[in-house]
């Protein structure tokens, strides 16, 4: 067993067949070679030198390592592989410590890399435990300096540096690589022990056995020279994988944090907090180590970026975090009307829950509704693993997942709920300007084209280029991209064009002319054909088809009606929303009021409010933000139709997956509006004031 100061060192050299020096362990390359000697502190000693070659899995050997150590696959193929060669180790250790009359030791090497950045990593890898004496050593460096402040800086420092400095006379050459540098280390040391110096090595280099969970606070200071962010990791992956993955380093308490996506899941990310600067720059030097098959890339992070995924301020979630040494299990999907004795039930006697209810936390909206999920603890690994064998189990009528979690995601989740408001507030209202008027075309005459194959990285530039002198003749924010359902680029867009014989020239110039490396399909279409396409429904050789949630006749009513999302409909022009087709079409219409965008801001058009995710057309309108007054002067001014009130339209985010109709129409409850309130904003058929009339029979998205 290792004591704190004992009374001999082993003093321990190691290489692998990668690189060498600085970079050693970088590469993930195994061991291959290991010298070490005994030496008795007291009585100035050394035991027998001892070199034991390592069989590596993979005998390929780096130029590096074949120049420096002149090893070669053969020799390494008749040697004993690593857990073979540190039972030989621990043995003839015990041995030389006998003769020398002395009991404990610690080990003793060339900086930190060969126990950090190898051993450790190594074999937790290859699944085997290493003795207790690996978890503590001394760096010569650090203890060489310590000795002689005005040497060389500990990262600068060799072992052949340090020898110069003391003025001793080695040959490099004349050794066995590894044998010149164990004599040399132990050289070093006596140097160290003698009279004029009397060094004492008292505090060693310590390695944690294990990653010790806990909460952390938002009002903690975490320093910015501490922190990584790991990239690349399976979803399923936990904290105490991710400490395996970095085993050999330190990482602080409860200083791994598990990023978590909009929808409260894992995103392949995870912060993670050490306990000093050296460890975190020794952490990056794992920049795509392998965590099973994928490869882990890790970056510099800072303080408040891991504060603002696992710090936290709730009492309640501190007071459930502060058991220690608890295994934590995420549940997802409970019934809302779950109770406590519910999941304890659940759960059975063979998982036992760390203090029955005080081992429980639901996680709950800021008014108190659940939300579905909930954190359990447990006091150890094997009830934690009976627990997971539930997963997808039902409890009431509704199957509920289990997951490993930890104290950071703990944080996240509670943050996050707590922290949402049940209503978004509405933006900033928005200033009209009376730009050239324009509309998005609604009728049948051939005046489009839709553009069909377009390179999902081709933006609206891209397509102005592609167009080339046919971009005079387009007409004021006639670029439409098509988007899927995802948001993002569906390789169509269409193009309003200022006369149907343009159309029909771009059509017929640009026809399968190649953008970047693909070539594109150009069709002429109508404005109705376009807007029936980005209301949702398709445009193909058999003609058009309607959105897919709507029938051809309920779609006939709607097809006008023009949806636009809240951020856009506070203060909402005429000139956005088409014609309505009745006799007093041909009427005189009133000021068009449009709006220019702050830096190009893109506005989603026809999310309507029968197509769940539809795809979307962005342009270049948008707003800038204006008080009050000015809103209202323009609006007066304009007589453009504005809402009755803010907040007349709102979006809802962060719905649950399971949610109903009914749940949305409880949620309202007392606030639906008269279908008279839209009459200035969106004309309505006859049949959407009944849907509007009649909220049981909504559609809802």
């Amino acid at each position: 067993m290792t004591a704190s100061r004992s009374d001999s060192l082993v003093v321990l050299f190691g290489a692998t067949a990668g690189a060498y020096g600085a970079k050693l362990g970088s590469d993930e390359r195994e061991l291959i070679l290991l010298v070490w000697q005994v030496v008795d502190l007291p009585g100035k000693k050394v035991g027998t030198l001892h070199k034991s070659l390592v069989k590596a899995d993979n005998l390929e050997l780096s130029d590096q390592c074949r120049e420096v150590s002149g090893l070669t696959p053969e020799g390494l193929g008749k040697a004993e592989p690593l857990d073979r060669v540190l039972q030989q180790f621990i043995q003839l250790v015990s041995s030389d410590l006998k003769v020398l009359g002395r009991s404990s030791y610690t080990l003793c090497s060339d900086g930190q890399l060969l126990i950090r950045q190898v051993l450790h990593p190594e074999t937790s890898k290859k699944n085997f435990l290493l003795s207790d004496c690996f978890y503590s050593f001394y760096d010569l460096r650090k203890e060489f300096h310590t000795c002689y402040p005005s040497s060389a800086a500990v990262k600068d420092q060799t072992i052949k540096t340090m020898a110069e400095y003391l003025g001793l006379g080695t040959d490099e050459t004349e050794e066995d690589f590894g044998v010149w540098q164990v004599k040399t280390m132990v050289a070093i040391i006596f140097s160290m022990l003698s009279e004029s110096c009397n060094h004492i090595f008292t505090e060693p280099e310590t390695v944690k056995y294990k990653y010790e969970t806990g909460p952390c606070s938002k009002s903690e200071t975490v320093d910015n020279e501490t922190v990584i962010r790991a990239r690349g990791l399976p979803w399923q992956s936990s904290d105490q994988d991710i400490a395996r993955f970095f085993k050999g380093l330190n990482i602080a308490k409860g200083g791994v944090a598990l990023c978590l996506n909009a929808q409260g899941r894992r995103n392949g990310e995870a912060l993670v907090r050490f306990v000093n600067s050296e460890q975190r720059d020794l952490a990056l030097e794992r920049h795509k180590h392998h965590m099973g098959s994928r490869y882990i890339e890790v970056y510099k992070a800072t303080g408040e970026e891991f504060l603002k995924i696992a710090g936290g301020t709730s009492n309640e979630v501190a007071q459930f975090l502060s058991k220690e040494n608890q295994v934590i299990i995420r549940m997802r999907g409970l019934p809302f009307t779950a109770t406590q004795e519910d999941v304890l039930g659940f759960l059975g006697p063979e998982c036992p829950v760390t203090g029955g209810k005080e081992g429980l936390l639901f996680v709950k909206y800021p008014d108190g509704r659940p939300t579905g999920d909930a954190f359990v603890l447990f006091s150890c690994e094997e009830y934690a693993q009976n627990a997971l064998k539930k997963h997808k189990e039902i409890l009431g009528k509704r199957y509920i997942e289990l997951f490993r979690s930890t104290a950071a995601e703990v944080q996240q989740v509670l943050n996050r709920y707590m922290s949402t408001p049940l209503i978004p507030t509405l933006p900033t209202p928005i200033i009209p300007v009376i730009p050239p008027p324009y509309t998005i075309a609604t009728g049948s005459i051939r005046d489009c084209v839709r553009l069909r194959g377009l390179p999902y990285t081709a933006g609206i530039d891209d397509i102005l280029e592609f167009m080339g002198d046919a971009t005079a003749d387009i007409k004021p924010h006639g670029v439409h991209m098509v988007l899927n359902q995802q948001g993002r680029p569906s390789g169509d867009a269409f193009i309003q064009m200022k006369s149907a014989d343009k159309a029909f020239m771009v059509a017929q110039k640009c026809h399968k002319k190649m953008m970047k490396d693909r070539y594109v399909e150009v069709f002429q279409c109508s404005g109705e054909e376009m807007n029936f396409v980005l209301m949702g429904g398709t445009l193909n050789r058999s003609g058009l088809s309607p959105p897919p949630c709507l029938s051809p006749p309920a779609y006939a009513a709607f097809q006008t009606a023009a949806v636009i999302p809240a951020e856009a409909a506070l203060y909402q022009p005429q000139a956005l929303l088409p014609a309505a087709r009745t006799p007093q079409a041909s009427a005189a219409a009133p000021p068009t009021v449009t709006y220019y965008p702050a830096q190009a801001a893109q506005l989603y058009m026809n999310y309507t409010a029968y197509y769940p995710s539809p795809p979307v057309s962005p342009t270049t309108v948008g707003y800038i933000a204006a008080p009050p007054g000015a809103v209202a002067a323009a609006a007066t001014a304009t007589h453009t139709p504005i809402l009755p009130q803010p907040g007349a339209l709102v979006r809802m985010q962060g719905l649950p997956y399971n949610t109903g109709m009914k749940e949305i129409l409880s949620f309202f409850q007392g606030y639906q509006y008269a279908p008279d309130d839209y009459n200035g904003l969106i004309q309505l058929s006859d049949q959407a004031r009944s849907v509007l009339q009649a909220p049981k029979e909504w559609v809802c998205l």
